[in-house]
């Protein structure tokens, strides 16, 4: 059971959809229940597994744990585990998806088709973040691409077409050179495993003296140009300045469900790829490019900020506070010191509650008045004192308020780039300025004030339905604000292996260099 436990906790949610797909007929409102009931169960289902799953984690082994493989055809291989890194992001997948399909409730277009979407993209989502091998990372990586494009497309708004063909588009070409680069890997190293292995993709695998290529002095020589090509796909995917600007157009357009899904899990990809593969597999090219990502890393969160302070429209203005966020996702990764990786995954995690709590606000009050232009809004805290009280807490918490766990992440990234980059980490903190002026700015307008408009008179509360899919990302979000340990023990002991194995790695490779010019 235990080496089953993660494939049962993967493909539980694809066989809620076969179950739909094949027992379920007619959109009737009593088929439309039914579909709704069964993509409940099966997320529970995952939900339930994933705690089970996390039951039986060994946070002090720092390799892979409740490993399960098959050898598939032309000798590629499939292999599921999950480290201290890998284990959260699975929980923080199954612990969204409930919420998401308790947030899809209204919908009564293609019921069917739409819980099948969301069911099939939990599967690839939690594939992601499990697999252990090359090929596998990249099926379950971009087919993840269909479920959301779909939902873009068909459930979106008014230019959804537009905004789910530049989603698809952006992120499918980032991930081309990715399948080059992992195709390179695979005729060098003879494996595509890339944990708990007998043969290592690591740095016995490229190189990193330094050579030409097309009149261009590569430094770091391969890794270098394998990190880069990986680059690509994960910088897209978080998405990095300034590779971002799919995501405003696929957030105003997506359904809140799909909005919550995207900035929760989704982004998450990209940081997790950089863990995953960039800093083990290619410490070089980490090394020479970490720099350069700093600093746009630190240019990603004043940019973006800024935008944000100009927006008109409430999703596309939190859309861009997760692009500053990511920023400081991505500078904390390549600080490539405790703190900093630290405070990356932690980042993560928290916005994946925060972002996605922010979105289904925005949600509750569209569903009501079918607008998300901010200028529509104002004193809905005379009308909504439910909704104005929980939109304050997690819009203090996108801000970084201490005691919320968006306060916990920026610190530790911020303590982390410190100590490589002063001026980065100095840069870097004025977005925390910004994010509070664009925050307050849209709490102000939308809830603050007088209701002098007549079209919110007859506004009504939150619903019993509505407070119960809060209640539990009100919950992780004071808890890890108050309690980090929940999050830093589980990723501690991974991380510290982790940058063991990049230091090593690196300083390794200086000592062949210095021999090496030693001798010529």
């Amino acid at each position: 059971m235990e080496n089953n436990l993660l494939s049962i906790v993967t493909f539980l949610p694809a066989l809620a959809a076969v179950i739909l797909m094949v027992f379920l007929r007619g959109e009737d409102e009593a088929a439309q229940r039914n579909a709704k009931w069964v993509a409940v169960a099966g997320t529970v289902a995952a939900f339930v597994a994933s705690l089970f799953m996390y039951s039986q984690f060994d946070p002090s082994n720092t390799g892979f744990q409740m490993v399960d493989e098959a050898e598939w055809l032309l000798g590629l291989s499939y292999r599921v585990g999950v480290d201290g890194i890998s284990v959260l992001f699975v929980m923080l997948t199954t612990f969204m998806m409930p919420l998401v399909i308790a947030a899809s409730w209204d919908v009564n277009t293609r019921v069917k088709e739409y819980m099948v979407a969301f069911l099939l993209l939990e599967t690839l989502m939690i594939g992601v973040f499990v697999s252990l091998d090359l090929i596998l990372f990249y099926l379950f990586f971009e087919a993840s691409l269909i479920p959301m494009f779909l939902i873009i497309g068909i459930w979106g708004g008014a230019n959804r077409i537009y905004a789910s063909f530049k989603f698809f588009l952006y992120t499918f070409f980032g991930s081309v050179l990715m399948l080059v680069a992992m195709v390179a890997m695979f005729a060098d190293a003879g494996t595509t495993c890339i944990g708990g292995c007998d043969v290592s993709l690591l740095t016995h695998t490229f190189g990193s003296e330094s050579f030409s290529v097309l009149g261009i002095h590569v430094v770091g020589g391969m890794q270098t140009l394998m990190f880069l090509a990986f680059f690509a796909s994960f910088a897209v995917k978080m998405p990095m300045w300034p590779v971002h600007t799919w995501l405003p157009d696929a957030h105003v357009q997506a359904p809140t469900a799909g909005s919550v899904v995207l900035a929760a899990i989704l982004l998450k990809m990209g940081g997790y790829g950089f863990l995953r593969f960039s800093l083990p597999m290619f410490p070089v090219g980490s090394e020479v490019v970490g720099p350069l990502i700093l600093w746009m890393s630190a240019i990603a969160i004043v940019y973006t900020s800024l935008v944000a302070l100009v927006q008109e429209d409430m999703k596309k203005l939190i859309a861009y506070s997760s692009v500053a966020h990511m920023g400081f996702v991505t500078m904390g990764i390549f600080s490539t010191n405790q703190q900093g990786l630290d405070g990356a995954i932690f980042q993560m995690i928290s916005h994946g509650f925060i972002s996605g709590a922010l979105f289904l606000s925005v949600g509750v009050i569209y569903d009501r008045m079918h607008t998300r232009e901010i200028d529509a809004y104002g004193g809905l805290v005379n009308r909504m004192p439910v909704y104005a009280l929980l939109f304050m807490l997690f819009t203090m918490a996108n801000v970084g308020l201490p005691g919320t766990s968006g306060f916990v992440g920026e610190f530790l990234t911020l303590m982390g780039v410190f100590q490589v980059n002063t001026w980065v980490a100095a840069v870097a903190t004025t977005g925390v300025i910004f994010s509070a002026a664009y925050a307050l700015w849209l709490y102000r307008r939308v809830v603050m004030g007088d209701l002098i408009k007549g079209s919110l008179k007859a506004i009504t509360d939150m619903t019993s339905r509505e407070k119960w899919i809060f209640a539990p990302l009100v919950v992780m979000t004071l808890l890890l604000g108050i309690y980090p340990a929940l999050i830093l023990d589980v990723i501690g002991p991974s991380v510290t292996a982790l940058i063991e194995q990049y230091d090593t790695a690196v300083a390794a490779t200086e000592v062949v260099s210095d021999t090496a010019e030693a001798h010529n």
